[in-house]
């Protein structure tokens, strides 16, 4: 795999008059504002290094909540774009040359994007699964519980949860003692997580809840297998999750 190596022109005055517009309403918010600020960085208006606007401005600015904003910053941050600085904001990342490998660097993504990606998923993760069900430590095991309690927690308060789903798929990868693993999927980052880049259209609020209320079944069952210390039944659940993830993306694109 090659790095992306593309270095954004910096520009003389950032405009953030186009970032701060209002946003159109629209179900998927976080993908939305992950798509505005990344638009504004790739376009060179916001410059490397250049301070975004605080919290309370641009959920005042975009209509939307605190948890959309932070999720946005998440998904970005993950992706290599910014970086955060404790009591200071949040800031457009100056070594862009560095970013990690993405096999996609839109926001968006067209379907099969998104099931090649989760194909290729199916390699790293089945194997990550069986490694941490065999090698797991009690240090590792309760990792993944929590990283599980946060995904079920959030869920339940109604938030898309990307930063608690890839934290848990994280957790897993630690829990096989391979550092590569982990690795690979922190190079990846937290676009893997396909949800925040291709829009559920047509599904009502209790179907999207419950979509994720499905997932954090799944979650639960590789979770049950990896504490069990099963590593057959802790691949399967890992193949269920991903192969059903592919299944759901591929309706959506029938639809």
């Amino acid at each position: 795999m090659t790095r992306h190596n593309q270095r954004l022109a910096p520009a003389e005055k950032p405009d953030k008059r186009v970032l701060l517009e209002p946003l159109a309403p629209a179900r998927n918010l976080t993908s939305d504002v992950v798509e505005r600020i990344a638009g504004e960085i790739h376009s060179g208006k916001l410059a490397p290094g250049a301070r975004l606007p605080t919290e309370q401005d641009m959920m005042r600015a975009l209509g939307v909540s605190r948890t959309v904003i932070r999720e946005a910053f998440s998904a970005l941050k993950a992706d290599g774009l910014l970086t955060t600085r404790q009591g200071s904001g949040a800031y457009v990342a100056t070594d862009m040359d560095r970013r990690p490998f993405r096999l996609r660097t839109q926001p968006r993504a067209e379907i099969d994007d998104v099931q090649h990606v989760l194909e290729l998923r199916l390699a790293v993760e089945i194997e990550a699964a069986t490694l941490a069900a065999r090698r797991a430590g009690p240090g590792a095991l309760r990792r993944i519980t929590l990283a599980h309690a946060r995904f079920e927690k959030a869920v339940g308060r109604g938030e898309m949860a990307v930063p608690e789903d890839f934290a848990f798929h994280r957790a897993v990868a630690e829990a096989t003692g391979n550092p590569q693993f982990l690795r690979f999927l922190e190079f990846l980052g937290g676009f893997i997580i396909p949800r925040q880049r291709v829009r559920l259209n047509g599904l009502e609020q209790a179907q999207y809840t419950a979509y994720l209320q499905r997932l954090v079944a799944e979650h639960a069952r590789i979770r049950d297998m990896v504490l069990s210390h099963d590593p057959e039944r802790a691949a399967a659940a890992m193949r269920d999750h991903l192969t059903r993830s592919i299944a759901r993306y591929g309706h959506l694109r029938r639809e």
